[in-house]
């Protein structure tokens, strides 16, 4: 711009909003390849370093040398720290209780459903289900659930047509004696 059209460094600065001062700016920046190298070098053979413990080990070895300048170019040379190890999900354990119905009233399943009325209040459904024959004796639908109805409700229908062997809800099997729910195993 200064040659094109002859103005001094001063007013094309100007004529750009731009600080003379940068213009002017020299880096003092020495040449950082040997840090580098030896930066790249530790991560190497100390795969678990992360830059503080490559600064310390910089440090001892003599070189002068900031901890940000060190957090830069660890950085810039696309290091990182790696996890340990990848954390494991917990598995499932197997269920050895679980086991295949094998004929009508020998495993029912029980869950409730949610849902919401459109004037806003919540209806609960509490389902039964058969998962032999896929009959579904109750489907009771309220607004609030305490275990009292839940109980009453299954007194009801296993009154209607008999008491199961084992009751599956959320995956947690519940062996039932013949008998009252209220003295039996279940209870919520």
């Amino acid at each position: 711009m200064c040659v094109d059209w002859g103005v001094s460094i001063r007013k094309a600065c100007g004529a750009i909003c731009f600080d003379t001062s940068t213009y002017h700016y020299k880096s003092r920046r020495t040449d950082q390849a040997a840090v580098e190298r030896r930066i790249e070098e530790i991560a190497e053979t100390h795969v678990r370093y992360g830059y503080r413990r490559v600064h310390v080990l910089l440090r001892r070895e003599g070189w002068i040398i900031n901890m940000k300048r060190t957090r830069r170019i660890y950085n810039e040379l696309g290091l990182q720290l790696r996890n340990k190890h990848p954390k494991r999900r917990v598995k499932s354990k197997l269920r050895e209780d679980r086991q295949e119905a094998t004929g009508p009233n020998d495993v029912w399943a029980m869950d409730f459903v949610h849902d919401q009325l459109a004037l806003g209040k919540k209806l609960r459904i509490l389902t039964v289900v058969d998962t032999h024959s896929r009959l579904c004796p109750a489907a009771d639908p309220r607004f609030s659930y305490c275990g009292e109805d839940v109980v009453q409700t299954l007194e009801r229908v296993c009154g209607q047509i008999g008491y199961p062997k084992t009751i599956r809800v959320d995956n947690v099997t519940l062996p039932l004696i013949s008998g009252p729910l209220r003295t039996g195993i279940f209870h919520l």
